[in-house]
């Protein structure tokens, strides 16, 4: 069987163990091994940081944008590829492996063209220059300059072509080389991908870098001036802010974890329609499998059994099975890992929660035999969310949500803020005050707030698709960190730093 090479210190090296066999979760055929044992990590951090760090920072930030251009080419004259990998690897509908490549696509392109328009050399000036002194004699400029360390790029299994180029392309374009840890249950796609980029030779060797598995050392051969960029559980996040490097060494760690997000129905229920397209599109894309899947829904007491009716009859039209069967809807979840995972979840709300739709009993699936990872949707409800914490607190990473009612918005509010911190929060409505007072209320407790109406409902880009443009990341349990937002997400690869010095000096920083 095929084994998935490293490559570290520009070059293409294979693990020296067994290695671990990737499956197809449909299936259940072996694929690919991937293996990281023998891998000198110091040795490919020490690389990067040396010989492609320079390298790409000879570039401005306008030429490297060129760079991700090109890259976002090749990777466009392979989507076929990409495609069949997903459908073996993932376990996906050909829209469900769209919103991961295509996305990925789409995210390069995005900073490509942000990155054409940046003048600045190796330098940016934050803000004006603020006197010090008398006469402004002397003064302070505050500049961002890149990082000169490596990136490592630790993704989750979901996500595994956009979750590697989300955090690769304003990294590179900000002249920092990347080292790529995929999640070991998907690794394939995200191998592939770097593999074409590398053989086409359009960055400097050693900008980009990937280890499938598990490396001895990952995080023990970083040093204080690098960074860490993770997605996944915020119980491996809260494990590896534990690791010397990142809690006394000081390496610069971002962190994007659980999310137990919300949908809420304005008080009026104009919007129920919105919001039940929304929620059901949330349960079966990726089935289920997002950070930031809709895994809560408020709506006004009054509405609960309407629109919970709402979204069951929707549900009990969507096929799940073989994504190769063409009338199949939603397909896999990514393992057996994961079904069992999911499996223990839905068994434990449905101890606590009313089952309101059961795809248990209530879907037929596409599929032979019974060795694969389907799971059908769930629809779960409970009329007591004040004194459930479960329901806040529990996310089932698959097609599984819970819908609650509220008594007024001040108590919606206070029950979307129990997650103790989420990616995303949505609301439906038509009253534009509404809907700009609760956009407001939930920002506090979310990275993101996702507003919809009839009038933006044909063009709205989904309550669960982290856009480029757009802020992703949250406070609190969602892991406090911060990806895309346009060139904010530049910020975490420089150093901000204050120059005081007298005015002449300042005046030349930008040219250095």
């Amino acid at each position: 069987m095929k084994k998935l090479a490293n490559y570290v210190q520009g070059r293409w090296q294979e693990g020296t163990g067994e290695g671990t066999t990737l499956y197809d979760p449909v299936l259940g055929t072996p694929l690919v091994k991937v293996c990281a044992k023998g891998v000198d990590m110091a040795a490919a951090y020490d690389h990067a940081r040396t010989q492609a760090g320079p390298a790409l920072r000879r570039y401005t930030y306008a030429e490297r944008a060129g760079l991700l251009a090109q890259v976002a080419q090749v990777l466009q004259a392979s989507r076929d590829k990409y495609y069949d990998i997903s459908l073996q690897n993932s376990g996906t509908v050909k829209n469900d492996t769209a919103v991961d490549v295509e996305g990925s696509i789409y995210t390069l392109g995005y900073y490509a063209k942000l990155g054409s328009r940046l003048v600045d050399g190796q330098v940016h000036l934050d803000g004006d220059s603020t006197s010090l002194a008398k006469d402004n004699a002397f003064a302070s400029q505050h500049i961002e300059v890149p990082v000169r360390g490596v990136a490592l790029l630790i993704n989750a299994f979901n996500f595994p072509a956009w979750g590697l180029w989300e955090k690769a392309a304003p990294a590179l374009l900000s002249g920092v080389p990347v080292v790529v840890k995929p999640a070991t249950a998907t690794a394939w796609l995200t191998h592939e991908m770097v593999k074409d980029v590398i053989e086409a030779g359009i960055l400097p060797e050693g900008s980009i870098s990937i280890v499938c598995g598990r490396p001895e050392g990952l995080l023990d051969a970083l040093n204080g001036l690098d960074l860490v960029s993770f997605t996944g559980s915020a119980e491996t996040a809260a494990t590896l802010r534990q690791h010397p490097r990142i809690q006394h060494d000081g390496v610069r760690f971002n962190a994007e974890t659980d999310s137990v997000n919300c949908a809420l129905l304005d008080p009026e229920a104009t919007g129920s329609d919105l919001l039940v397209r929304e929620v059901v599109r949330e349960l079966t894309i990726k089935s289920g499998q997002k950070c930031t899947a809709i895994r809560r829904i408020f709506v006004p007491e009054a509405s609960y059994d309407a629109v919970a009716k709402g979204i069951c009859e929707k549900l009990q039209g969507i096929t799940v099975g073989d994504p190769r069967n063409e009338s199949v809807r939603m397909g896999s979840l990514v393992s057996q890992t994961q079904k069992k995972a999911v499996t223990e979840g839905i068994e434990l709300l449905a101890k606590h929660c009313d089952v309101l739709f059961d795809g248990r009993t209530q879907t037929s699936m596409q599929v032979d035999g019974n060795d694969h990872a389907c799971v059908a949707p769930m629809l779960f409800g409970t009329r007591d969310p004040d004194n459930l914490a479960l329901v806040h607190e529990t996310e089932v990473f698959g097609p599984v949500a819970t819908i609650m009612p509220y008594r007024d918005i001040e108590h919606a509010y206070e029950l979307a803020r129990r997650g103790m911190g989420s990616l995303v929060a949505s609301v439906y409505g038509e009253d534009t005050d509404f809907l700009a007072q609760a956009a407001v209320r939930l920002a506090e407790s979310h990275g993101r707030v996702h507003v919809i109406n009839s009038a933006v409902a044909k063009v709205q880009t989904g309550h669960g698709n982290a856009m480029p443009q757009s802020n992703h990341g949250g406070p609190g349990r969602a892991g406090g960190g911060q990806e895309l937002g346009g060139l904010r997400a530049l910020a975490f690869y420089h150093r901000l730093a204050a120059v005081q010095a007298a005015p002449e000096v300042l005046a030349r920083l930008a040219a250095q």
